[in-house]
């Protein structure tokens, strides 16, 4: 399998609020405008150690802004034209439908019973009116059977959470454990995944 380095786009104001965002295009505040461009020099200095040439490598990312701007900053830093990348809609966040926006309070006040039946299993149950993890999967197990060359990827949390499972390197209840770091690189690479911070 192609070696994938994935990136989360960086942060929002709604990140910095707890908001889920979903599939709402919120952009990136100057925070995550930082946290993009330091996860470009992490990228270098691991295509270094890994001695890759940036310039041969394949550019994707998630078409909502957050993540199509983080990689312009990762390009940028790498010293590449920013424009020099694809968009790919399987990579985009899951839908949080009802939910985006809402905080986790605010999701639990709208519907106690959904909202403990997705606690119970986060993988297979949707939000309000959005999508499961289970729904999203097929689309990201898709795409990476899809990808033919080492790629640099940018996309979210969800998309990570699922890559992790669709490259044999977690289940899914170990994928939706702990945080998906902004400004950090995931490498996926020979059935392991190694975290840069």
């Amino acid at each position: 399998m192609p070696t994938i380095y994935f990136i989360r786009h960086g942060e929002t104001d709604w990140n910095a609020t707890g908001r889920y965002q979903g599939t709402q295009d919120i952009p990136l505040n100057a925070k995550g405008r930082g946290q993009a461009s330091a996860a470009g020099r992490l990228l270098a200095d691991v295509l270094s150690r890994d001695k890759r040439d940036a310039a041969a490598l394949s550019y994707v990312a998630s078409p909502l802004g957050r993540a199509r701007v983080t990689m312009e900053l990762v390009r940028g830093a790498l010293g590449l034209p920013v424009q020099g990348y694809a968009t790919d809609e399987r990579l985009r966040e899951i839908t949080y439908g009802a939910w985006e926006g809402f905080t986790v309070e605010q999701m639990q006040a709208s519907d106690a019973q959904v909202y403990a039946a997705r606690h119970a299993d986060r993988w297979s149950v949707a939000p309000l009116r959005g999508e499961s993890y289970a729904d999203r999967f097929p689309f990201i197990a898709d795409w990476l059977a899809s990808v033919s060359a080492d790629t640099i990827a940018v996309g979210h949390v969800g998309t990570c959470r699922m890559l992790m499972v669709a490259c044999g390197v977690k289940t899914p209840s170990e994928a939706l454990e702990g945080f998906i770091l902004q400004g950090s690189v995931y490498v996926f690479r020979d059935g392991a995944m190694e975290i840069v911070s």
